[in-house]
């Protein structure tokens, strides 16, 4: 009897010294944790939520509940007008226009600074089913902003794709400019002059703007808003020299696009074809001849006969 009572104390301690080691082991793998977690924290700062796409949209595509996520970003890289997350349940919405869905709001621009993120109103407000549109094309996963959108109900317009500074220009095109049936909105071309002008003779062709933005293709300012068929005119974002630049050519000669890229392949230094190059004539050397000296003399009669004396010439 004393025997299975020994027995069982020796189990019963060597359990309890078990307990008390996973008991020691999971309290140090959580303090672990929770100062690895803080470290982070210090780290990154205060995290918010906000919205983001889900997909990729274009310039003028309508803004969904459904094209958006909440998204965590920090706090102090948070964007000026960023829309932020809020919790239906903590919100104060009247009870005939509660809805499940969570609302975004937007923050002030010194929100990063001061830390308290004031909301500036509802990404979807409750009080109009107008949609929104997006004023700039956007990638998935990309942070909405308050300026890529525009108010509830508002058609977005061509200014929202101008950068500040630029101008909007339209260039008429028809089938001999290059790419009227394929340039898109976004898109980026180069633009040659042909005409006449300058010391050649005959046509030249150069290139006088390179790797400029499409806004917009006759009234089609997206590439979902296209219409099948040949476009007539091709607006650009150019600055005013551009413009300028632009208006004379189209006035004093014919316009041709061609399709770049990227805008990293935009080119420098002047590009210019005529005749000659284009057919590789050489043109001949113009060979000038030397002036004479000039010699001067003097008439002087011997007898019957007249004889020229040569003299130092003087101005």
């Amino acid at each position: 009897m004393r025997a299975v009572f020994a027995l069982v104390l020796v189990v019963g301690m060597a359990l309890a010294g078990a307990a008390v080691y996973m008991v020691q082991t999971y309290m140090g793998q959580t303090e672990a944790a929770l100062a690895r977690a803080n470290a982070f924290r210090e780290k990154t700062g205060k995290l918010v939520q906000v919205y983001a796409v889900n997909k990729s949209m274009k310039f003028g595509d309508p803004l969904t509940a459904a094209d958006v996520v909440p998204v965590y970003i920090q706090e102090a890289k948070l964007p000026a007008g960023a829309f932020l997350y809020t919790d239906p349940a903590k919100a104060a919405v009247p009870a005939t226009t509660a809805t499940t869905a969570p609302q975004p709001v937007a923050a002030k621009s010194d929100a990063p600074k001061t830390g308290e993120l004031a909301a500036a109103g509802p990404l979807f407000p409750a009080d109009t089913d107008k949609p929104r549109f997006l004023m700039r094309s956007v990638e998935p996963n990309e942070i909405l902003l308050a300026s890529r959108v525009t108010e509830p109900g508002e058609a977005a317009s061509l200014t929202g794709k101008l950068e500040r500074g630029m101008r909007a220009f339209q260039i008429k095109v028809d089938t001999s400019s290059g790419v009227q049936s394929f340039v898109m909105p976004d898109a980026f071309i180069d633009i040659y002059w042909t005409g006449t002008g300058g010391d050649v003779s005959g046509e030249i062709t150069r290139l006088i703007e390179s790797a400029v933005t499409v806004i917009a293709v006759d009234q089609a300012s997206g590439e979902g808003q296209m219409v099948a068929g040949n476009a007539r005119t091709v607006t650009v974002a150019a600055t005013p020299e551009q413009v300028g630049r632009l208006a004379q050519a189209q006035a004093t000669g014919r316009l041709t696009m061609s399709l770049v890229a990227s805008p990293d392949d935009a080119v420098e230094g002047l590009v210019e074809i005529d005749r000659d190059k284009l057919l590789g004539v050489e043109k001949k050397a113009e060979v000038v001849e030397a002036a004479a000296p000039e010699v001067c003399t003097i008439k002087t009669r011997k007898g019957d006969a007249v004889v020229e004396v040569p003299i130092p010439c003087t101005n």
